[in-house]
């Protein structure tokens, strides 16, 4: 099995340059976020992940590539509120 440490270190690594901040709570269960680069707030926030359903590399890269289409719908979501906000 893979140290919280090291599981929060590959999960924060998939998606630089992006910060990313990965806690693990004494239930073993994840929380990620996701921050903006210009605004410095959480983009995306991502909690309750068993760290017991991440035990294979493949696990992890499903997590990650979850995430970051979560994050690209948050995006186009931000993106056409502030369109119709202009029009």
């Amino acid at each position: 099995m893979i140290s919280p440490l090291e599981l929060c270190h590959i999960v924060e690594s998939g998606f630089l340059p992006a910060k990313c901040k990965c806690t693990i709570d004494a239930k073993d269960q994840m929380m990620v976020q996701i921050f903006d680069r210009e605004r410095g707030h959480a983009d995306l926030l991502a909690g309750g992940i068993p760290v017991s359903s991440l035990n294979s590399s493949r696990a992890i890269a499903n997590l990650i590539a979850r995430l970051k289409d979560d994050l690209k719908l948050h995006a186009a979501g931000r993106r056409a509120t502030a369109h119709q906000e202009r029009a």
